[in-house]
Protein backbone atom coordinates (compact mmCIF):
# COMPACT_ATOMS: atom_id res chain seq x y z
CA UNK A 1 0.00 0.00 0.00
CA UNK A 2 1.07 3.70 -0.84
CA UNK A 3 1.86 4.86 2.55
CA UNK A 4 5.10 7.24 3.57
CA UNK A 5 7.19 6.72 6.46
CA UNK A 6 5.22 9.18 8.74
CA UNK A 7 1.96 7.11 8.44
CA UNK A 8 0.18 8.83 5.41
CA UNK A 9 -2.40 6.60 3.94
CA UNK A 10 -4.20 8.28 1.47
CA UNK A 11 -7.83 7.23 0.69
CA UNK A 12 -8.89 7.77 -2.73
CA UNK A 13 -13.31 8.16 -3.22
CA UNK A 14 -14.62 7.46 -6.44
CA UNK A 15 -17.84 8.87 -7.87
CA UNK A 16 -18.67 7.10 -11.18
CA UNK A 17 -21.84 4.93 -12.09
CA UNK A 18 -19.87 2.89 -14.63
CA UNK A 19 -18.77 0.19 -12.72
CA UNK A 20 -16.66 -1.54 -15.13
CA UNK A 21 -14.57 1.96 -15.24
CA UNK A 22 -14.55 1.77 -11.62
CA UNK A 23 -13.19 -1.62 -11.19
CA UNK A 24 -10.16 -0.71 -14.05
CA UNK A 25 -9.12 2.26 -12.23
CA UNK A 26 -9.35 0.17 -8.50
CA UNK A 27 -6.85 -2.20 -10.40
CA UNK A 28 -4.16 0.45 -11.49
CA UNK A 29 -4.34 2.51 -8.07
CA UNK A 30 -3.64 -0.95 -5.85
CA UNK A 31 -1.17 -2.08 -8.11
CA UNK A 32 0.57 1.01 -7.89
CA UNK A 33 0.17 0.72 -3.84
CA UNK A 34 -2.95 2.39 -2.50
CA UNK A 35 -5.64 1.20 -0.92
CA UNK A 36 -8.40 0.03 -2.52
CA UNK A 37 -10.72 3.13 -3.08
CA UNK A 38 -14.19 3.62 -1.76
CA UNK A 39 -16.64 2.80 -4.60
CA UNK A 40 -19.97 5.56 -4.95
CA UNK A 41 -21.92 4.32 -7.74
CA UNK A 42 -25.04 6.25 -7.03
CA UNK A 43 -24.01 10.20 -7.22
CA UNK A 44 -26.68 11.18 -5.13
CA UNK A 45 -25.14 9.36 -2.01
CA UNK A 46 -21.69 11.60 -2.77
CA UNK A 47 -21.98 13.75 0.16
CA UNK A 48 -22.91 11.27 2.86
CA UNK A 49 -19.66 9.01 1.66
CA UNK A 50 -17.66 12.02 1.85
CA UNK A 51 -18.60 12.28 5.59
CA UNK A 52 -18.05 8.71 6.15
CA UNK A 53 -14.64 8.08 4.25
CA UNK A 54 -12.94 11.47 4.92
CA UNK A 55 -11.18 11.33 1.38
CA UNK A 56 -7.65 12.58 0.70
CA UNK A 57 -8.44 12.61 -2.89
CA UNK A 58 -12.59 12.59 -4.59
CA UNK A 59 -12.28 11.20 -8.75
CA UNK A 60 -15.80 12.06 -10.46
CA UNK A 61 -17.49 11.10 -13.62
CA UNK A 62 -18.96 14.00 -15.53
CA UNK A 63 -21.41 12.12 -16.89
CA UNK A 64 -23.32 10.05 -14.95
CA UNK A 65 -27.49 9.83 -13.67
CA UNK A 66 -29.63 10.99 -12.07
CA UNK A 67 -26.99 13.26 -11.31
CA UNK A 68 -23.93 14.86 -13.08
CA UNK A 69 -20.72 15.28 -11.89
CA UNK A 70 -21.10 19.01 -12.09
CA UNK A 71 -24.02 18.81 -9.62
CA UNK A 72 -21.80 16.45 -7.55
CA UNK A 73 -18.80 18.84 -7.36
CA UNK A 74 -21.11 22.13 -6.38
CA UNK A 75 -22.29 19.78 -3.38
CA UNK A 76 -18.72 18.86 -2.52
CA UNK A 77 -17.79 22.37 -3.13
CA UNK A 78 -18.06 24.00 0.34
CA UNK A 79 -16.68 20.84 1.75
CA UNK A 80 -13.59 20.66 0.01
CA UNK A 81 -13.03 24.16 0.75
CA UNK A 82 -12.54 23.71 4.65
CA UNK A 83 -9.65 21.39 3.81
CA UNK A 84 -6.13 22.15 3.31
CA UNK A 85 -6.27 21.31 -0.17
CA UNK A 86 -8.46 18.25 -0.85
CA UNK A 87 -7.96 17.48 -4.63
CA UNK A 88 -10.65 16.91 -7.01
CA UNK A 89 -10.22 15.21 -10.14
CA UNK A 90 -12.71 14.58 -13.01
CA UNK A 91 -12.77 11.88 -15.21
CA UNK A 92 -14.09 11.83 -18.61
CA UNK A 93 -13.65 10.66 -22.18
CA UNK A 94 -14.02 13.63 -23.89
CA UNK A 95 -11.59 16.33 -25.10
CA UNK A 96 -14.16 18.78 -25.43
CA UNK A 97 -12.34 22.52 -24.05
CA UNK A 98 -15.55 24.20 -23.08
CA UNK A 99 -16.65 21.16 -21.01
CA UNK A 100 -12.50 20.54 -19.09
CA UNK A 101 -13.34 24.85 -18.96
CA UNK A 102 -16.62 24.32 -16.95
CA UNK A 103 -15.27 21.56 -14.92
CA UNK A 104 -12.32 23.70 -13.98
CA UNK A 105 -14.67 26.79 -13.02
CA UNK A 106 -16.69 23.76 -10.78
CA UNK A 107 -13.77 23.01 -8.41
CA UNK A 108 -11.89 20.50 -10.50
CA UNK A 109 -8.07 20.36 -9.91
CA UNK A 110 -7.13 18.24 -12.64
CA UNK A 111 -8.71 15.36 -15.24
CA UNK A 112 -8.04 11.79 -16.04
CA UNK A 113 -9.20 9.81 -19.23
CA UNK A 114 -11.07 7.06 -18.77
CA UNK A 115 -9.54 4.32 -20.57
CA UNK A 116 -7.66 0.48 -20.59
CA UNK A 117 -4.16 2.59 -19.53
CA UNK A 118 -4.81 4.53 -16.39
CA UNK A 119 -1.02 4.63 -15.82
CA UNK A 120 -1.09 8.49 -16.41
CA UNK A 121 -3.71 8.83 -14.17
CA UNK A 122 -1.95 7.06 -11.53
CA UNK A 123 0.34 9.24 -11.92
CA UNK A 124 -1.50 12.39 -11.75
CA UNK A 125 -3.39 11.51 -8.53
CA UNK A 126 0.28 10.38 -7.18
CA UNK A 127 1.58 14.15 -7.23
CA UNK A 128 -2.07 15.98 -5.98
CA UNK A 129 -1.76 13.57 -3.30
CA UNK A 130 1.64 14.81 -2.54
CA UNK A 131 0.63 18.04 -2.41
CA UNK A 132 -2.41 16.79 -0.35
CA UNK A 133 -0.19 15.38 2.30
CA UNK A 134 2.35 18.50 2.66
CA UNK A 135 -0.59 20.18 3.29
CA UNK A 136 -2.33 17.95 5.94
CA UNK A 137 1.63 18.12 7.36
CA UNK A 138 1.54 22.12 7.23
CA UNK A 139 -1.99 22.08 9.49
CA UNK A 140 -0.60 19.72 11.45
CA UNK A 141 2.60 21.81 12.21
CA UNK A 142 0.63 25.39 12.37
CA UNK A 143 -1.61 23.54 15.05
CA UNK A 144 1.22 22.40 17.26
CA UNK A 145 2.62 26.24 16.81
CA UNK A 146 -0.39 27.12 17.98
CA UNK A 147 -1.01 24.89 21.02
CA UNK A 148 2.52 25.51 22.13
CA UNK A 149 1.55 29.36 21.78
CA UNK A 150 -1.58 29.39 23.63
CA UNK A 151 0.42 27.06 26.36
CA UNK A 152 2.78 29.27 26.68
CA UNK A 153 0.71 32.16 26.96
CA UNK A 154 -1.59 30.60 29.29
CA UNK A 155 1.64 30.38 31.13
CA UNK A 156 2.91 33.52 30.99
CA UNK A 157 -0.82 33.87 32.01
CA UNK A 158 -0.57 32.34 34.78
CA UNK A 159 3.16 33.65 36.22
CA UNK A 160 1.53 37.40 36.07
CA UNK A 161 -1.78 36.57 38.11
CA UNK A 162 0.50 35.44 40.77
CA UNK A 163 2.90 37.95 40.88
CA UNK A 164 -0.12 40.73 41.35
CA UNK A 165 -1.15 38.34 43.59
CA UNK A 166 1.50 38.54 46.03
CA UNK A 167 1.84 41.96 45.52
CA UNK A 168 -1.53 42.51 46.18
CA UNK A 169 -1.29 40.28 49.57
CA UNK A 170 1.48 42.63 50.84
CA UNK A 171 -1.02 45.01 51.11
CA UNK A 172 -3.66 43.23 52.11
CA UNK A 173 -2.27 41.19 55.11
CA UNK A 174 -2.16 43.89 56.69
CA UNK A 175 -5.86 44.47 56.56
CA UNK A 176 -7.17 41.23 56.16
CA UNK A 177 -5.55 38.05 57.98
CA UNK A 178 -6.34 35.56 55.31
CA UNK A 179 -5.64 38.08 51.69
CA UNK A 180 -8.66 36.45 50.22
CA UNK A 181 -10.55 40.17 49.78
CA UNK A 182 -7.80 40.58 46.85
CA UNK A 183 -8.77 37.17 45.36
CA UNK A 184 -12.40 37.74 45.65
CA UNK A 185 -12.94 41.17 44.40
CA UNK A 186 -10.58 40.04 41.58
CA UNK A 187 -13.37 37.07 40.70
CA UNK A 188 -16.20 39.26 41.13
CA UNK A 189 -14.72 41.88 39.05
CA UNK A 190 -14.11 39.70 36.42
CA UNK A 191 -17.45 37.96 36.29
CA UNK A 192 -18.95 41.00 36.04
CA UNK A 193 -16.67 42.24 33.38
CA UNK A 194 -17.83 39.65 31.52
CA UNK A 195 -21.64 39.50 32.50
CA UNK A 196 -21.11 43.49 30.97
CA UNK A 197 -20.57 42.00 27.66
CA UNK A 198 -16.39 42.30 27.99
CA UNK A 199 -14.66 39.88 25.83
CA UNK A 200 -13.20 36.66 27.75
CA UNK A 201 -9.39 38.09 27.69
CA UNK A 202 -10.29 41.66 28.51
CA UNK A 203 -12.60 40.32 31.44
CA UNK A 204 -9.92 38.59 32.62
CA UNK A 205 -7.34 41.52 32.27
CA UNK A 206 -9.92 43.68 34.68
CA UNK A 207 -10.08 40.92 37.54
CA UNK A 208 -6.74 40.57 37.30
CA UNK A 209 -5.60 44.04 37.19
CA UNK A 210 -8.09 44.12 39.88
CA UNK A 211 -6.17 42.21 42.41
CA UNK A 212 -3.83 45.23 43.33
CA UNK A 213 -7.45 47.58 43.77
CA UNK A 214 -6.05 48.57 47.39
CA UNK A 215 -2.52 48.43 46.96
CA UNK A 216 -2.37 51.86 48.49
CA UNK A 217 -3.05 50.15 51.84
CA UNK A 218 0.83 49.33 52.11
CA UNK A 219 1.18 53.54 52.97
CA UNK A 220 -1.05 53.39 55.47
CA UNK A 221 -0.37 53.31 59.07
CA UNK A 222 -1.68 49.78 60.94
CA UNK A 223 -3.05 52.23 64.05
CA UNK A 224 -5.76 53.42 61.60
CA UNK A 225 -6.11 50.37 59.19
CA UNK A 226 -6.53 48.08 61.94
CA UNK A 227 -8.28 50.38 64.41
CA UNK A 228 -11.62 48.79 65.59
CA UNK A 229 -13.85 51.68 65.95
CA UNK A 230 -14.72 54.76 64.57
CA UNK A 231 -11.79 56.85 62.33
CA UNK A 232 -11.24 60.59 63.19
CA UNK A 233 -11.17 63.35 60.05
CA UNK A 234 -7.75 63.19 59.97
CA UNK A 235 -7.31 58.81 60.44
CA UNK A 236 -10.32 58.75 57.76
CA UNK A 237 -7.81 61.28 55.18
CA UNK A 238 -4.97 58.93 56.12
CA UNK A 239 -6.97 55.84 54.60
CA UNK A 240 -8.32 57.91 51.54
CA UNK A 241 -4.85 58.50 50.85
CA UNK A 242 -4.59 54.73 49.74
CA UNK A 243 -5.93 55.67 46.06
CA UNK A 244 -3.00 57.90 45.43
CA UNK A 245 -0.14 55.76 47.03
CA UNK A 246 -1.70 52.96 44.74
CA UNK A 247 -1.87 54.50 41.85
CA UNK A 248 1.93 56.32 42.54
CA UNK A 249 3.08 53.11 43.05
CA UNK A 250 1.49 51.53 39.86
CA UNK A 251 2.20 54.55 37.99
CA UNK A 252 4.26 55.40 34.47
CA UNK A 253 4.20 51.51 33.70
CA UNK A 254 4.95 50.44 30.05
CA UNK A 255 2.51 47.64 30.94
CA UNK A 256 -0.94 47.58 30.00
CA UNK A 257 -1.76 45.43 32.60
CA UNK A 258 -0.42 47.68 35.40
CA UNK A 259 -1.40 50.73 33.31
CA UNK A 260 -4.99 49.00 34.14
CA UNK A 261 -3.95 48.45 37.51
CA UNK A 262 -3.59 52.18 38.35
CA UNK A 263 -6.28 53.02 36.91
CA UNK A 264 -8.53 51.08 39.31
CA UNK A 265 -6.72 51.75 41.99
CA UNK A 266 -7.23 55.11 41.61
CA UNK A 267 -11.13 55.60 40.98
CA UNK A 268 -12.40 52.11 42.80
CA UNK A 269 -13.40 54.71 45.39
CA UNK A 270 -15.12 57.16 43.34
CA UNK A 271 -18.94 57.37 43.13
CA UNK A 272 -21.61 57.36 40.58
CA UNK A 273 -23.20 60.60 42.95
CA UNK A 274 -19.70 62.63 42.41
CA UNK A 275 -18.94 62.58 45.99
CA UNK A 276 -16.22 60.15 45.98
CA UNK A 277 -12.57 60.17 46.24
CA UNK A 278 -9.92 61.24 45.39
CA UNK A 279 -10.93 62.89 42.65
CA UNK A 280 -14.83 63.68 42.45
CA UNK A 281 -15.38 62.26 39.64
CA UNK A 282 -19.07 61.78 38.41
CA UNK A 283 -21.35 59.02 36.08
CA UNK A 284 -18.94 58.40 33.00
CA UNK A 285 -16.42 60.29 34.29
CA UNK A 286 -15.18 57.46 36.05
CA UNK A 287 -13.30 54.69 34.03
CA UNK A 288 -15.76 51.65 33.66
CA UNK A 289 -13.06 49.77 35.66
CA UNK A 290 -13.35 51.66 38.70
CA UNK A 291 -17.03 51.35 38.57
CA UNK A 292 -16.58 47.55 38.27
CA UNK A 293 -13.83 47.29 41.18
CA UNK A 294 -15.67 49.81 43.37
CA UNK A 295 -19.19 47.12 43.56
CA UNK A 296 -17.27 44.49 44.27
CA UNK A 297 -14.93 45.97 46.60
CA UNK A 298 -17.71 46.91 48.40
CA UNK A 299 -20.21 44.00 48.51
CA UNK A 300 -17.54 41.65 49.71
CA UNK A 301 -16.45 44.26 52.25
CA UNK A 302 -20.18 44.33 53.77
CA UNK A 303 -20.04 40.21 53.77
CA UNK A 304 -17.53 39.95 55.49
CA UNK A 305 -15.99 40.78 58.74
CA UNK A 306 -13.70 43.65 59.44
CA UNK A 307 -12.04 45.46 61.80
CA UNK A 308 -15.06 47.57 62.79
CA UNK A 309 -17.66 45.58 61.71
CA UNK A 310 -19.75 42.41 61.21
CA UNK A 311 -19.98 40.45 58.38
CA UNK A 312 -23.80 41.32 56.38
CA UNK A 313 -25.60 38.13 55.04
CA UNK A 314 -25.87 38.26 51.79
CA UNK A 315 -29.55 39.20 50.67
CA UNK A 316 -29.05 42.32 52.91
CA UNK A 317 -25.78 43.11 50.83
CA UNK A 318 -27.70 42.44 47.84
CA UNK A 319 -30.23 45.16 48.93
CA UNK A 320 -27.29 47.40 49.91
CA UNK A 321 -26.24 47.47 46.33
CA UNK A 322 -29.49 47.76 44.85
CA UNK A 323 -30.30 50.87 47.21
CA UNK A 324 -26.74 52.39 45.88
CA UNK A 325 -27.77 51.74 42.58
CA UNK A 326 -27.81 55.89 41.10
CA UNK A 327 -25.46 57.16 44.07
CA UNK A 328 -22.61 55.08 44.91
CA UNK A 329 -23.00 52.63 42.08
CA UNK A 330 -23.33 52.30 38.18
CA UNK A 331 -27.20 51.46 37.49
CA UNK A 332 -25.81 49.32 34.47
CA UNK A 333 -23.18 47.05 36.74
CA UNK A 334 -25.80 47.14 39.38
CA UNK A 335 -27.94 45.40 37.25
CA UNK A 336 -25.13 43.62 35.77
CA UNK A 337 -24.24 42.29 39.46
CA UNK A 338 -27.92 41.55 40.71
CA UNK A 339 -27.89 38.78 37.61
CA UNK A 340 -24.49 37.20 37.99
CA UNK A 341 -24.45 33.16 38.56
CA UNK A 342 -23.16 32.74 41.96
CA UNK A 343 -22.95 29.17 41.40
CA UNK A 344 -19.78 29.87 38.94
CA UNK A 345 -17.95 31.95 41.16
CA UNK A 346 -15.31 30.32 43.73
CA UNK A 347 -16.44 32.27 46.47
CA UNK A 348 -17.09 31.32 49.87
CA UNK A 349 -20.42 28.63 50.82
CA UNK A 350 -20.92 30.28 54.17
CA UNK A 351 -21.23 34.02 52.81
CA UNK A 352 -22.86 33.00 49.39
CA UNK A 353 -25.45 30.67 49.50
CA UNK A 354 -28.33 29.96 47.01
CA UNK A 355 -28.61 33.78 46.13
CA UNK A 356 -32.06 35.35 47.16
CA UNK A 357 -33.27 37.94 44.69
CA UNK A 358 -33.83 41.40 46.53
CA UNK A 359 -36.74 43.37 46.55
CA UNK A 360 -37.52 45.14 43.69
CA UNK A 361 -37.77 48.82 44.27
CA UNK A 362 -41.53 50.40 43.65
Amino acid sequence: MQCNPNGFRPRILVIDDEEDAYVLLRRALVAAGYDEPRYVPDPRNAIAEYHAFHPDLVAVDIRMQPIDGFEVMRQLAPLVEQEPFLPVVVMTNSDELQLRKRALEAGAMDFVCKSNDLSEAVLRFRNLLRTRQLALENRRKSEELERRVLERTQELEDTQREILERLAMAAEFRDDDTGEHTRRVGLLSEALSRKLGYSEAEARRIGMAALLHDLGKIGIPDGILRKPGKLTAYEFENVKAHTWVGSQILGHSKVSMLQLAEEIALTHHERWDGTGYPLGLKGEEIPMSGRIVALADVFDALTHRRPYKDPWSNAKALMEIQKQSGRQFDPQVVEAFLHLDWQTLDLDDDVFPEPQEPRRAA
